[in-house]
């Protein structure tokens, strides 16, 4: 094959974060059925399928299974990254590989991209956040893979002059955009520019884009009607078809050609079955006839520098007909939705979201001074703890705080900047790509405004919660049951924080059935240092001191609690902070003597004295583990209606 055929295919990997802001996990989503979750769903769906792709002969046979990663051009969200390494390590392991295989197969170039950290709307971020968004996307990405990275993957491919200036201030060397994104382009060296609005750019090379720094950053433009055809148009019912339709796209001239598409990865299995067989037929097909050069952005970009200059049409992005609106207005985008639907809700929600980060960020700088040397130097640095809670907090210390901090200082500081990490959470894309501010997606990012809510209480001593609520008013609902933002932030989010107390509850209710051994509890440990814990027939007393520590913030507590079971889910018990030795054993030998000598009633009434202000029930657990307990108690009573 000459040097001048190239061909590139782009996956952007991704899923919105669906952590619960306080305990680090996602708990059950029923819309994933019959999965756990949505990434547990899309990775048996595409992410899993795509590291052992199927390749099948004219009998549907498999001939070849092949790591469609190693041959494409990708990238993945940082904060997917990081629950496929936890819950799919196979998975993530195939992905890291693939980018030093491709690496050995496009010149020492590896495939992977990265990515600004959790998919905030850049050109709408404030200048600290876009460079810690680049900043972490860089470090995350060099964590996983080894490497730093040539090319970043723009959140929506949403750009402005300024995004692409702190990319290159970070040496990234190149992004891709959508054609429509492109202004005007001339011959490097000449000073007329010629027009290529409207999508009109020859995606088949790469441009230079000079910065107003005097920073230069090279862009790759995809083909928009192929890439289109791929994500909504059945193109992935045949490789050979797709492979036809992308070698299609080159010319026969003297220079290099770039024929290059780019989707959402998801494509590729999840929103077309088997699309991961298509992408590996095609590639093969092209490969064995030697009908191009597969390659990558990074590759290409060495064979073929840019001899071409481009501008760029500022705030503007992939998925949005009228620039960036559709994360800040109803411009008419959305998903579908009833007749008469509307999406005024956006400009309120980040109008909401953007006074709270206008009222925490001073009170960051304020109190940040005290603790670091530069509270924002600090945060940029800090995704090296997210990387390693282990250990990872004593060279972050050693590094960016002052010496004289004590055990209580540090867990300010920790809880200052998980405030930050929040407050930058609260704007991912996802809480307004959809048509319903009631959607999982932007019930999820309130989520992350209360735990920033949550954070600036406890470290600040004000109450924003309810101007934050009266503002979140003016998000109005389609469905006239909810309302407004409002109503979801009190139903979803208000009674869903998490604390110290809450931990140990859930902790308490969960040792009836689990034996109540020290163990972590989502991002939480539980160390039991006494235990009482009697049994007779169906009912049991447990009654203990334990402490409970975030593993996040370092923050901790100790706690009593005591719980009687009645049998079933009939509970009593309750849970306070730890008050003394002298008091917690009086409180257990009296519970103890009246339980043996039977006198339940006499326990419940002790319990509801000693914890009026915390009492137990089945609903104290977390939902994953509520539906577990519920479900063994279901067929506990169905084996004993059988059994009788």
């Amino acid at each position: 094959m000459s040097d001048r055929r190239w061909l590139c295919i782009h996956g952007h990997f991704y899923q919105p974060p669906r952590e619960d802001p306080w305990l680090e996990s996602i708990e059950q989503q029923d819309s994933a059925y019959p999965y756990h979750d949505w990434n547990e769903r899309i990775t048996a769906e595409s992410y899993g399928p795509n590291a052992e792709a199927r390749i099948l002969d004219a009998k549907e046979r498999i001939i070849s299974i092949v790591n469609n990663y190693s041959s494409i051009s990708y990238n993945f969200g940082p904060t997917l990254l990081a629950w496929l390494e936890q819950h799919s390590p196979d998975t993530y392991a195939s992905i890291l590989a693939a980018d030093r295989v491709s690496a050995g197969h496009f010149g020492g170039h590896g495939s992977a991209m990265a990515q600004a950290y959790n998919h905030v709307i850049l050109p709408l971020a404030d200048a600290r956040d876009l460079r810690t968004q680049v900043l972490w996307g860089i470090r995350d990405f060099e964590h996983r893979f080894g490497r730093l990275p040539e090319g970043m993957w723009l959140p929506e491919t949403a750009v402005d002059t300024d995004t692409l200036e702190a990319l290159a201030a970070a040496d990234i060397r190149f992004t891709v955009l959508a054609p429509y994104q492109a202004d005007a382009v001339r011959r490097i060296g000449e000073s007329e520019w010629s027009d290529v609005g409207g999508g009109r750019i020859d995606t088949s090379r790469a441009y230079l884009c000079k910065l107003p720094s005097g920073r230069e950053i090279s862009l790759f433009f995809y083909d928009g009607p192929v890439s289109r055809a791929v994500a909504f148009e059945g193109l992935l019912k045949s490789g050979e078809l797709l492979a036809n339709r992308v070698l299609g796209l080159l010319r026969d001239e003297p220079r290099p050609m770039l024929a290059h598409i780019a989707t959402d990865g998801e494509t590729y299995g999840h929103h077309h079955r088997h699309g991961e067989m298509a992408l590996a037929y095609a590639l093969r097909y092209i490969r064995e006839n030697d009908l191009a050069r597969i390659t990558n952005y990074g590759e290409f970009l060495e064979h073929a520098p840019p001899e071409v200059e481009v501008r760029i049409v500022e705030n503007t992005s992939w998925s949005c007909a009228h620039g960036i609106e559709r994360w800040r207005s109803d411009c008419g985008c959305h998903t579908g939705g009833k007749p008469g639907w509307h999406q005024r809700w956006r400009g309120p929600l980040r109008e909401a979201l953007n006074w709270l980060k206008q009222e925490v960020d001073p009170a960051f700088e304020r109190v940040g001074a005290s603790l670091f040397g530069d509270p924002w130097t600090a945060r940029d640095a800090y995704i090296d703890v997210v990387l390693d809670r282990s250990d990872g907090t004593a060279p972050f210390f050693a590094t960016h705080a002052s010496p004289e901090l004590s055990s209580d200082d540090r867990v300010r500081a920790l809880k200052l900047l998980e405030m930050q990490r929040h407050s930058m959470l609260m704007f991912t894309s996802c809480g307004w790509f959809f048509n319903e501010v009631s959607g999982i997606e932007t019930v999820q990012v309130l989520r992350y405004a209360g735990r920033v809510i949550q954070l600036a209480e406890q470290l600040f001593g004000v109450n924003l919660e309810e101007e934050f609520c009266t503002r979140l008013e003016q998000a109005a609902s389609n469905d006239p049951a909810i309302g407004n933002a409002r109503v979801l932030y009190e139903r979803d989010v208000k009674d869903s924080k998490v604390d110290l107390l809450r931990v140990a509850a859930h902790y308490a209710v969960d040792s009836v059935f689990d034996g109540g051994q020290s163990r972590d509890v989502h991002s939480y440990s539980v160390q039991v240092d006494e235990r009482l814990h009697e049994k007779t027939g169906d009912t049991q007393l447990i009654a203990a001191r334990a402490r409970i520590r975030s593993r996040i913030t370092g923050e901790a507590a100790d706690m009593t609690y005591a719980v009687l079971h009645l049998g079933g889910h009939s509970l009593a018990g309750g849970i306070r902070p730890f008050e003394g030795d002298d008091s917690y054993r009086a409180l257990v030998e009296r519970l103890a003597q009246l339980y043996e000598a039977a006198d339940l009633s006499a326990v419940v009434r002790i319990l509801a004295a000693e914890f009026p202000e915390y009492p137990f029930s089945l609903k104290a657990l977390f939902t994953d583990r509520q539906r577990e307990v519920l479900y063994r108690l279901l067929q506990s009573s169905v084996s004993k209606a059988e059994a009788a």
